[in-house]
């Protein structure tokens, strides 16, 4: 298993509080239908409670002036509409004082949910349908190196996990780690959960700090830096959590259809004629694949004296002839871009006089970045995307680029802005390095999708920041080449998935690292997993494509690849229904199973959707062990056996094989086999059924109603015209007309 590194305590630094003055003694000053309003005399602040949605409680913390500003500025209003998609209130709150008679306080109670407010000592306690699930330990103010900070100190049973603040490679439980949001390397996001029944998000631009039970084990502390504390407090299931944290800061817009497919991502170094090549190869030995993902640097850029977009003739000399190559192998073109303009260019220096670039504060003068991999390692200057021509410019070439036949950007944007830089809107520091990704994600997002109804398409990057689970969709990290490298991706996105990012591209091996590690065994494993995620990309270097392996790898390579097209439907029907609900692809044991403790330990396991619980083999060879979570019934895809829960299983699985189980109640709905999207049949995506037992639930589907109805012991299904039904033991089919009648065998 691999640890907590490089996130530990050890290795992140502390960032103290100066002048920390504890909360105490609240006063009841107001209540509303939506909210109750606490003053702390002695402190001069107000605390507001809300009732923002049923289950979720908003707290906030400050001076008068500041929660409740006479006049907002623009900026502050832009700032709130980035991390929320809903401000305004929809929960209702009951009031009351009576706590005990030896304690005084009150209870805001919505529903199940019930956030108590006590005096003595001043904490907050949150109870759901009568168990206590959540308490503070302390809530102080004070202040930190960019002004006014707070630190909210939260009790922690000695085994109770937390889970979400963003990507790791190791233990997907946080604690015992230390992370500051504003930090690259932290890869960290605002929202953190337990089993128990509890979550937060910190709605804030500013520098965050999670020290979860580092320096005390049993308490999880945050430093919050900003003018008001502004917490959002959950009550619930983790899939509750989830669905409420994404309603609130935003979903997801759609892929498309074409991203779904296999991509292949060239190699540094490597000629656009080059990987061509090995795509034809692949198209010719019939491994299917839709996009071709170009390295750095940059294939297309702004033109060193205009404000134009000009590709980079270099790397493709001819785009037009470019483009009818793709055509033909019926490809999808990603290529690489970032929001700079390279210095020592007539228009860096027109955009150093306009202000449209980043300034150094005590020189005046343009920030010179050092040169990067999608600069060719030359020095630039980043637009400053808070100016609105500025951002505006970036988009519309941007979209330019798309009508000219680029089918995804790929931008990594989340740079180490030095302390000193302050962009036109004011942002500095902490605050910019968390928006500045941010708005560069949001800028290609509209030149994507913006003109599309409804929006559709997507943004590949690694980037992480508040709310970046709005745009489709994130980049796998770059893995060694062995058995820790899939375990490594697995565990990155199933920490995602538990910070509320629905969808992770995983990356099958890297050609920047050693290959030796690469195996065949290894190889078929790892395509394995990725074919039971939301997708995948090959490396266009011989030792990690298909072709460099025996005959019967190669079969088996083909083998995953055509499961991966079949599966489109239901991986697709997935990534919409997290346009909905905010649930990930790849979901955790802990998010899918919070009841079943001994499955929270099974943390390499996932539930790919609603349906399918997927255990890859991330070791050599064929026995593996796998846990069935409890209070479930699951039916094995292989042998079609059906399992109680709350069982381990020892497992023989062949290089053909994964262990794969459905969830009783549930259907598989699969597509036809295809060499590309573009082979779908839009009037006729399905091809075949799989059910687990009665089917129970309608099944997860893309563009596609099918409803599952159930009546005197039996299942009426309609909008499964035409297709092969497989039901599982001991059912029987019988249609008429447009239904299906899923009923026990006599």
């Amino acid at each position: 298993m691999i640890g907590h590194t490089p996130e530990d305590c050890a290795v992140t630094p502390k960032l103290e509080l100066d002048a920390l003055t504890q909360l105490s003694d609240p006063e009841f000053a107001d209540a509303r239908s939506s909210r109750a309003d606490f003053a702390f005399e002695a402190q001069g602040l107000r605390m507001w409670v809300e009732a923002h949605a049923p289950g979720v409680f908003r707290i906030r913390c400050g001076s008068s002036d500041a929660l409740s500003p006479e006049k907002p500025s623009a900026r502050a209003k832009a700032h709130a509409e980035w991390l929320l998609a809903r401000e305004e209130a929809v929960g209702e709150l009951s009031v009351s004082s009576a706590v005990s008679e030896d304690d005084c306080g009150w209870l805001l109670a919505q529903g199940d949910a019930v956030l108590k407010v006590l005096c003595n000592p001043f904490r907050l306690e949150l109870w759901l349908s009568g168990e206590l699930v959540w308490q503070s330990w302390s809530l102080a103010q004070g202040e930190g190196p960019e002004g006014r900070a707070w630190q909210l100190g939260i009790d922690l049973d000695p085994d109770e996990a937390v889970y979400g603040l963003g990507a790791t490679p190791g233990e997907l439980d946080r604690r015992g780690q230390r992370l500051v949001s504003d930090l690259r390397d932290s890869r960290a996001l605002p929202l953190a959960w337990s089993p128990r029944g509890w979550g937060l998000y910190f709605n804030t631009l500013g520098r965050l700090v999670h020290d979860v039970a580092c320096d005390d084990e049993q308490v999880y502390r945050v430093q919050f830096h900003g003018n008001v504390l502004d917490v959002f407090l959950f009550a619930g299931e983790p899939s509750e959590i989830i669905n409420q944290y994404s309603a609130l800061t935003g979903r997801a817009g759609q892929p498309g259809l074409w991203p779904m497919g296999v991509w292949l991502e060239q190699t540094p170094g490597q000629t656009l004629d080059d990987v061509l090549r090995i795509a034809a190869g692949l198209r010719e030995e019939r491994y299917p694949f839709d996009a071709l993902q170009l390295a750095a640097p940059a294939v297309y850029g702004f033109q060193q004296d205009k404000p134009g977009f000009e590709w980079n003739a270099a790397r493709i000399p001819d785009v037009r002839a470019a483009q009818q190559k793709l055509q033909a192998l019926s490809l999808q073109m990603a290529a690489p871009t970032f929001p700079g303009v390279l210095q020592g260019t007539e228009l860096f220096d027109e955009w150093e006089d306009r202000g449209w670039l980043l300034i150094d504060d005590e020189s005046g003068e343009a920030h010179v970045f050092a040169g990067n991999d999608v600069t060719g390692g030359k020095p630039f200057g980043l637009l400053d995307l808070t100016h609105k021509d500025a951002y505006r410019l970036w988009s519309e070439r941007q979209r330019q680029a798309v009508d000219e036949g680029l089918g995804a950007p790929v931008c990594l944007a989340q740079l180490d802005i030095p302390d000193g830089i302050t962009a036109r809107g004011g942002e500095t520091g902490s605050v910019l390095r968390t928006i500045y990704p941010m708005l560069a994600r949001k800028a290609l997002f509209d030149a994507v999708a913006g003109h599309r109804t409804p929006q559709e398409g997507v943004i590949l990057s690694t980037d992480l920041f508040p709310a970046v689970q709005r745009f489709a969709w994130q980049q796998g990290p770059d893995v060694t080449n062995d058995w820790a490298g899939a375990e490594h991706s697995l565990r990155t996105a199933l920490a995602l998935g538990n910070s509320g990012v629905p969808a992770q591209m995983h990356r099958l091996g890297s050609a920047g690292a050693p290959l030796d590690g690469m195996t065949p065994e290894l190889y078929v494993r790892w395509l394995a997993m990725s074919v039971f995620s939301a997708n995948f990309s090959l490396q266009a270097t011989e030792a990690l494509l298909p072709g460099s392996f025996d005959e019967a790898t190669r079969e088996l390579a083909r083998h995953w690849l055509q499961w991966r097209y079949r599966l489109t439907p239901y991986v697709l029907g997935i990534i919409e229904d997290a346009v909905r609900t905010g649930l990930p692809v790849q979901r955790s044991m802990a998010q899918a199973f919070p009841a079943d403790p001994q499955a929270h330990v099974w943390d390499t396991q996932y539930l790919l959707g609603p349906a399918l619980l997927v255990a890859p083999v991330l070791q050599p060879g064929e026995q593996t062990r796998v846990y069935l979570p409890a209070g479930e019934a699951w039916w094995d895809l292989n042998t079609g056996w059906r399992y109680e829960g709350g069982t381990a299983l020892n497992v023989t699985a062949g290089l053909d094989t994964l262990p794969i189980f459905g969830r009783e109640g549930h259907m598989l709905c699969l597509g036809p086999v295809a060499q590309h999207t573009g082979e779908f049949n839009s009037a006729r995506l399905l091809d075949e059924v799989w059910m687990f037992g009665m089917p129970e639930h309608s099944p997860v589907v893309m563009r596609n109603k099918i409803r599952v109805m159930q009546m005197q012991g039996s299942s009426y299904i309609k909008g499964l015209e035409g297709l092969r039904i497989l039901p599982s033991e001991g059912l029987e089919v019988k249609r008429r007309g447009a239904e299906v009648r899923i009923s026990r065998a006599r």
